[in-house]
């Protein structure tokens, strides 16, 4: 009878500390849950202590475009000398979860987000992404300065990165997984296809080049922004190592072109594609809107052009002309 009593009390005391425990974690579940949701809530609507012409920011930007955002990045601290802007270049990918990070204000990246990324920034931080098209680039494909095929059709840059082509080529991006060139080759180019296992992973565009410069049967697929300004120095001295293929015109079948602005702007250019400004600032005179005005207006779109990549907020005019011997 004892023992009955006895084990009867411990199962009261086990269902009550159960409860207790039940409640407890619910309880403890919940504050974190308030801790992290008013956190959010303050940081989101706290006062902004930064400014168009003054303070700092983090920015999150595709590699691929580091030259160009690079040049952007200069000229506007150089007219405002109490900003720091403060790039972070990573792949793609990353860019994007960045903006999940408070301390994240903006991203660069090829693509706008979509209306579920947009509605769990709403729902999750109390802001809507602004966002906005700055320039238009390309993907250049670039071979062994002793290659012997510099000309390639669509089809065959398909069958290349299946592993199907003619001849055993290596494709090298800068980075097999999470990089914007990766992502629009496989959803643009191969319509959602795999990457043969024979392509290989580079850390950075700029070692694509150095391993297609080396690597006679080696080819690279980089941004244009890496290789296509012939007056920038660091990138005359990239073509001198390597050669710029052509691609057959979008417009013009059997006629091979270079990712030139006019070939770009015109959509001649098979691989083109978006340089995307991805802005999450509430308040209008921001440090994050300043920049975004800056690389929208006149100033920062001629250093988009002078960079060969198409400016999109500012109109560009391709004047066609004829030659005629004399």
């Amino acid at each position: 009878m004892v023992c009955s009593e006895f084990t009867e009390d411990t199962k009261s005391i086990n269902q009550l500390s159960k409860f207790w425990m039940i409640k407890f974690k619910a309880i403890f579940v919940f504050a974190i849950f308030s801790i992290v949701f008013f956190a959010c809530n303050s940081d989101a609507n706290k006062t902004p202590t930064d400014k168009y012409n003054s303070g700092v920011i983090n920015i999150s930007a595709d590699e691929s475009f580091k030259p160009i955002i690079d040049e952007q990045v200069k000229v506007y601290e150089a007219k405002y000398p109490n900003v720091k802007l403060l790039l972070h270049y990573k792949p793609e990918s990353d860019c994007i979860k960045d903006m999940a990070d408070t301390n994240t204000r903006a991203v660069i990246i090829t693509r706008k987000f979509s209306n579920d990324e947009e509605r769990f920034m709403l729902d999750s931080m109390k802001v809507v992404p602004t966002q906005m098209v700055m320039a238009y680039d390309a993907i250049a494909i670039i071979v062994n300065r002793d290659a012997e095929d510099s000309l390639f059709t669509v089809e065959e840059l398909k069958n290349i990165l299946k592993g199907k082509f003619k001849k055993k080529l290596i494709p090298v991006f800068d980075g097999v997984k999470a990089t914007s060139t990766v992502r629009f080759i496989v959803d643009s180019l191969l319509r959602g296809d795999s990457l043969n296992q024979n392509v290989r992973a580079a850390n950075s565009s700029e070692d694509v080049i150095e391993y297609v410069a080396k690597t006679t049967n080696a080819i690279g697929f980089i941004g244009v922004s890496w290789i296509g300004n012939k007056d920038d120095l660091q990138q005359r001295s990239f073509l001198t190592k390597v050669r710029l293929a052509k691609l057959e015109s979008n417009d013009l079948p059997g006629k091979f072109i270079h990712p030139v602005q006019a070939n770009i702007y015109e959509g001649r250019y098979p691989l083109t594609r978006q340089l995307v400004f991805v802005l999450k600032e509430n308040y209008k005179d921001g440090l994050g809107h300043g920049f975004k005005n800056f690389v929208s207006g006149e100033l920062g779109q001629l250093i988009f052009r002078r960079a060969y990549l198409v400016p999109a907020q500012m109109q560009f005019e391709v004047r066609h002309a004829t030659m005629r011997e004399e």
